[in-house]
């Protein structure tokens, strides 16, 4: 007794396309996936060297292209006209991507923390001193910096604007204004 099997359909494909594969010239079938990586593999890693200058991350970005040309082409990459224009392409915009990535990591900046201050300093400063360091972080930069050159460095308007390359007018009233502002942070009329 026979039993007849059904066919699945993925066979019924395969056999009407494997004529047409076995009749293709030799030139024009694209070589199996693992001859390509051991041809390509080492010009590719150096490709990627060039644009990302980070070996083992050049050798992930030729790893990852292989493993996608594997997943969308299968073994023996069927639909691929020109695999190494594919795999040149593939590791040219991965490294594109690298590179983008860390451009944009490097243009980050955290939020910054203020140092905590060491025990020793806090140890030595009274309460006022502790109040007018408070109040003198709450000031701009510029309204520090006039302030600390002026009453701590004990620098003249002129020497402070030459120091911070600004006018004479602009130290002035930027010490007025820093003066007013501690003032207020500190409760004094």
């Amino acid at each position: 007794m026979i039993f007849e099997l059904p066919v699945p359909p993925w066979m019924l494909r395969w056999a009407r396309q494997a004529p047409s594969r076995l009749s293709m010239p030799a030139e024009t079938v694209a070589p199996a996936l693992d001859a390509l990586f051991r041809e390509r593999r080492l010009g590719l890693v150096r490709l990627a060297l060039l644009m990302v200058d980070d070996l083992p991350t050049a050798e992930d970005i030729v790893q990852d292209v292989f493993a996608r040309l594997h997943r969308r082409h299968g073994d023996a990459l069927h639909g691929v006209a020109d695999p190494n224009a594919y795999l040149t392409a593939g590791v040219m915009n991965a490294a594109r991507s690298v590179l983008r990535r860390r451009r944009v990591a490097r243009a980050y900046l955290p939020p910054s923390r203020d140092p905590a201050p060491a025990a020793e300093d806090e140890a030595l400063l009274g309460e006022g001193d502790r109040d007018v360091i408070r109040a003198l972080r709450r000031l701009t930069t510029r309204q520090r910096q006039v302030v600390v050159l002026r009453y701590w460095s004990e620098l003249s308007e002129q020497e402070i604007a030459d120091t911070l390359r600004v006018s004479t007018g602009t130290v002035k009233s930027t010490a007025h204004r820093a003066l007013a502002l501690l003032r207020g942070y500190l409760g004094e009329k």
